[in-house]
């Protein structure tokens, strides 16, 4: 089932963004890289890989991993929760997203 979320935050996105997250049940940091893309107000669609096994085959295609979360911008291949993460402390994950300060 995909499911689309959205957060609040005080500097939307200027442009749409397309943001897919692969997650699975009990993933730890699948939650923290939600909760991220949600404190940005980010819109994003999220595959439950456990959920929908087919959908665990297209995310490693496309990633070449087979660890949860697979996290892609504009079907740019990010990495999971830790890269994302390292791009928001750099100061480069807004740009990605769209968003400006």
């Amino acid at each position: 089932m995909n499911t689309e979320s959205k957060g609040a935050a005080a500097q939307p996105p200027s442009s749409v963004v397309k943001v897919e997250v692969y997650s699975g049940e009990f993933c730890g940091y699948c939650t923290r890289a939600r909760m991220l893309l949600e404190k940005k107000g980010v819109s994003f669609i999220e595959y439950n890989v456990d959920r929908e096994p087919e959908k665990r085959a297209e995310m490693v295609k496309r990633s070449q991993r087979s660890s949860v979360p697979q996290i892609f911008i504009n079907d740019q291949h990010i990495g999971g929760f830790d890269d994302l993460s390292e791009l928001d402390m750099d100061d480069e994950l807004d740009p990605l997203l769209g968003i400006t300060s």
